[in-house]
């Protein structure tokens, strides 16, 4: 018996495919779906069910029906797509400049969920190939609802990845003002004056929050600091990675920088305009790299970082928005980052830090009053977390909405890690220029 006829034997396409998908059970977790045993048997053995209804059998001589072959593939393909996003992978686009130098406003990338593990399905019912959103109109319901599960990954998330979750804030959206954050509007001018006026409010689910990436730069457990606009974990500096900028005060003898050079440096001369009163640029965005290479041109007399030694809004736009920390952007914490099973002490100076986890992301009543705090009605001293908490930044330090202004990131809001870009467009050109060549199909790194 030669390989073909092996390969060709039913038992053996049986075992192969049996195995795989036994596999695939023990990964999952739950062993109702050991039932599906007995399609693959039909499938390879007795043959007895259609189990691809849609699909026309045609008959020999019968003239085929294109529309018929048309639907019997995209039902085929919404199937097996559906399959790789849960499981594997699913493709996303950078909508905004807060990673700016390591990921481009325009890249689209696949986003590996293996590598910490797919979360299942908790709003099953949803428009193929959609998130949240199709038109205006939101593309899943909520008739159906599971609770939250992660199966096994190959690792956990590591200081320095860059990360793809769920917006810890986006559980709020306002219907007029979709991409603003409900709760910062909410601290600054109230709840009914933001409600009439960008409202109404749609709630959804923790799994059908819009998509962020930032990188995670401090893990459960970690005591975080940012001092000068640099990052300290556990009193160590942390790496600063090629992709990581700020942005700089930079003087000229009253000559423009050429638009060469700020092309050759990764800046786009949009993002800096030239200020003849200075004379320079007020605000120019550079790694640590393009910085050297600025400080050493001729025509620039100085350059210094635009440090925030003070909150623009007296602290309310800076977690956790008491306005007594005297934290800002650039001198941030120290913070130290909830970690499951930890206990900390709950009163009036530590609850700000831990309110939104305590009644949001793990789903407690909390009451404050004068006689002290309770937590599912019962008086509360101390708490202890269900889940692990990162905070979250964006390489583009100076223009990133992160974890300084919303907080922590749950452990259940993790989606995976950009693997792959595979387009990145400049809106800002017309196509065929648009297209970046130089980032097809570009691997994905720290």
């Amino acid at each position: 018996m030669g390989w073909k006829d092996i390969i060709r034997n039913k038992w053996v396409r049986l075992a192969f495919w049996s195995v795989l998908y036994i596999a695939w059970v023990i990964w999952l977790g739950n062993w109702w779906w050991i039932l599906g045993l007995g399609i693959i048997f039909d499938l390879c053995i007795t043959k007895k069910v259609k189990w691809a209804f849609w699909k026309k059998e045609y008959k020999e001589g019968e003239k085929r029906n294109a529309l018929l072959d048309w639907l019997d593939a995209i039902i085929f393909a919404v199937i097996f797509v559906t399959f790789l996003n849960i499981f594997f992978f699913q493709a996303f686009k950078i909508p905004s400049s807060s990673m700016e130098r390591t990921l481009y406003t325009g890249d689209h990338l696949f986003v590996s969920k293996l590598t910490y593990g797919p979360r299942m399905p908790q709003t099953p019912l949803t428009i193929p190939f959609t998130h949240n959103v199709i038109g205006r109109k939101e593309s899943y319901s909520t008739l159906i609802q599971s609770d939250y599960r992660r199966l096994k990954g190959f690792r956990s998330v590591q200081r320095g990845d860059i990360v793809v979750f769920g917006f810890p804030n986006g559980d709020t959206v306002l219907t007029k003002a979709p991409a603003e954050d409900y709760h910062f509007w909410v601290r600054t001018y109230g709840r009914e004056n933001t409600i009439s006026r960008l409202g109404p409010i749609k709630v959804r689910p923790m799994d059908k929050k819009d998509h962020y990436v930032k990188r995670c730069v401090a893990l459960p457990g970690d005591t975080l600091s940012v001092k000068d606009g640099l990052v300290y974990v556990n009193g160590q500096q942390q790496e600063v990675w090629p992709g990581v900028q700020l942005t700089y005060r930079v003087v000229t003898n009253g000559e423009r920088i050429n638009g060469r050079i700020l092309g050759e440096l990764g800046i786009n001369p949009s993002e800096c305009m030239f200020d003849s009163r200075i004379p320079g640029y007020m605000a120019m965005p550079l790694t640590d790299s393009a910085l050297s290479k600025v400080c050493s041109l001729a025509l620039v007399s100085e350059v210094t970082p635009n440090l925030e030694l003070v909150s623009p809004i007296s602290g309310k736009d800076i977690f956790p928005f008491t306005g007594t920390t005297g934290w800002t952007r650039d001198f941030f914490g120290p913070l130290w980052i909830p970690s499951k099973g930890a206990t900390v002490i709950l009163n009036a100076e530590t609850l700000p830090f831990y309110r939104r986890i305590i009644k949001d992301y793990e789903h407690n009543t909390l009451e404050e009053t004068p006689e002290g705090i309770f937590v599912n009605g019962e008086p509360a001293e101390t708490y202890t977390f269900k889940q692990d908490y990162y905070f979250m930044m964006g390489d583009n330090r100076h223009n990133s909405l992160d974890s300084r202004y919303w907080g922590f990131v749950p452990e259940d809001h993790i989606v995976g890690t950009p693997s792959i870009i595979w387009l990145s467009t400049d809106k800002g050109k017309p196509f065929p220029r648009n297209i970046r060549w130089n980032r097809f199909l570009r691997v994905v790194r720290r």
